[in-house]
């Protein structure tokens, strides 16, 4: 029997990051990570694909082999250089392989006697009877259209598999043998080389059960408990990645070490547009303790997650979102304005987008360039209970970067701005990263955060006040930080051991 490695560290703070575009190379990275005005700042980095190649179909997530680093990125000895310096987080791609993976070719060119023809999922495997229009419709798909693709053999014959994403990521056939001893061998590979989280990137679409949604349904909660048995077997936390109602989410949270609060972004973004902390207030009293605290990440700001549901799952509907449909509405037009229809323009289908229920935005952008509203939302973000992970463009006050949208087409790269080192440098310095350094020190150095959090209840005649903290314990009992968020104001104060701290 294996046991769970232990919890993060109360201190926890960490980054996300892509190595390529935020310096260069995994050697440049480490270097910035373990320099000032960083090195005090960030113990952990979740480190986006770095396996070959960075820059295929879906960046990074639809590698040749998950298990070779992109060359012009280092090695794996690049890789755990750095997990001696911060705690590791890499992305196991679970949903699927790429087109041009090894397994695939092989399986193109020697069809069944290829030995991992079993890997790759065909319509067939699943609907052995045949697929009615009505199965079909049940299925639940983050992109338009049916998640299949025909492929013709070396022998001519042509099948239909899964490729939930893009027709260049084959589904795996995760009760395969073949697949997992694929997904066995990378959490090897990474507990080798230093990793200590493993980030389950699409674990809610792996499993494909007839006459369902196919979505983070029994069958993938048992293939989530076998993957999360296999990662403590080699001393691997397990965060998983899933954007659904929030009653599944939270339930999520009891299934695997970590999982992401994908729900505090649009509810920030809601109260700073409403001056009401309501809805915010409530979520943050229900929300589970092992969340991994974002506002932003390498996709867009997800809008399902505080959504009804959405038609997945298999058990009875989970109830009303956090948000009425119409105030989500509303929360996406705002955005779409405060960015100058930048997000409007990077957004959907016509922005190559595989993933329909997020807008694409910079958080600052999303807030109209407002730096000290961001700074406020960073001030809450690094409070509240969980894992805060900061992603890069949100830590460096980076804007909408509207000429990378335009040269590629992909409406993800909005949020994806390849910083040169000058920019680096300059966006580090800057009065407004600095305001957040100063937060992360807190986080990372204080000690009331090993104590007890507290959130105040909701002054009905104040509802756009909402006040939380941490109080400390045993010799620290009288050491405390307290935050207040004014969300009609859109600005935060904070009080440290009784004394009032700049934001």
């Amino acid at each position: 029997m294996t046991t769970a490695p232990p919890p993060p560290d109360p201190h926890a703070v960490e980054l996300i990051a892509y190595a390529d575009r935020l310096t260069g190379d995994l050697t440049t990275l480490r270097r910035v990570l373990t320099a000032p005005p960083l090195a005090d700042a960030l113990s952990g980095l979740h480190l986006l694909p770095f396996f070959t190649p960075i820059d295929g179909a879906d960046a990074g997530f639809d590698p040749d082999d998950h298990r070779v680093v992109d060359p012009r990125l280092g090695t794996w000895d690049d890789v755990a250089a750095l997990a001696t310096t911060h705690d590791l987080t890499a992305d196991l791609i679970v949903n699927h392989v790429s087109t041009r993976s090894p397994e695939f070719r092989s399986f193109l060119a020697d069809v069944d006697a290829s030995p991992h023809a079993g890997m790759f999922l065909t319509l067939d495997r699943v609907f052995p009877d045949g697929a009615t229009e009505e199965l079909l419709g049940r299925i639940y798909r983050p992109r338009p259209g049916l998640p299949l693709t025909q492929v013709t053999l070396a022998d001519g014959r042509t099948r239909v598999l899964w490729t939930t994403f893009t027709s260049e990521q084959v589904d795996l056939d995760t009760s395969d043998p073949g697949t997992r001893a694929h997904l066995e061998q990378l959490l090897m590979l990474f507990a080798a080389n230093g990793v200590r989280t493993v980030r389950l990137d699409a674990v809610g679409y792996a499993v494909k059960t007839p006459g369902t949604s196919s979505f983070m349904t029994s069958d993938t909660r048992r293939f989530l408990a076998w993957l999360t048995e296999r990662c403590h077997a080699h001393g691997l936390r397990t965060l998983v990645e899933v954007h659904a109602h929030w009653r599944l989410t939270s339930e999520l949270a009891t299934l695997a070490d970590l999982t992401y609060d994908f729900a505090l972004p649009p509810l920030v973004l809601d109260a700073l547009r409403t001056g009401d902390a309501t809805v915010l207030h409530r979520w943050l009293g229900v929300r589970p303790r092992n969340s991994v605290t974002v506002l932003d990440t390498h996709d867009g700001i997800g809008v399902i997650d505080v959504g009804a549901n959405a038609g997945h799952g298999d058990a009875e509907d989970p109830g009303p979102g956090l948000l009425p449909p119409e105030r989500i509405d509303a929360l996406v037009e705002a955005i779409h304005v405060a960015t100058g229809g930048v997000s409007r323009r990077a957004t959907g289908a016509a922005a190559s987008n595989v993933d329909l229920y997020q807008v694409n935005a910079t958080f600052l952008g999303a807030l109209g360039g407002d730096e000290d509203a961001h700074v406020a939302a960073r001030a809450l973000q690094l409070v509240l209970p969980g894992v805060p992970q900061l992603y890069y463009v949100g830590l460096l006050g980076g804007g909408d970067d509207a000429d990378l949208l335009a040269r590629t087409g992909v409406g993800r790269d909005v949020n994806r701005h390849r910083y040169t080192p000058s920019e680096l440098g300059e966006a580090l310095r800057s009065p407004r990263t600095e305001r957040i350094l100063a937060l992360m020190r807190l986080r990372r150095t204080h000690p009331a955060f090993e104590g007890t959090w507290w959130l105040a209840d909701v002054d009905p005649d104040a509802p756009h006040l909402l006040r939380t903290g941490w109080r400390g314990t045993g010799r620290d009992a009288d050491r405390t930080v307290t935050l207040t968020l004014d969300a009609r104001a859109r600005r935060a104060t904070l009080e440290v051991d009784g004394a009032a701290r700049a934001v």
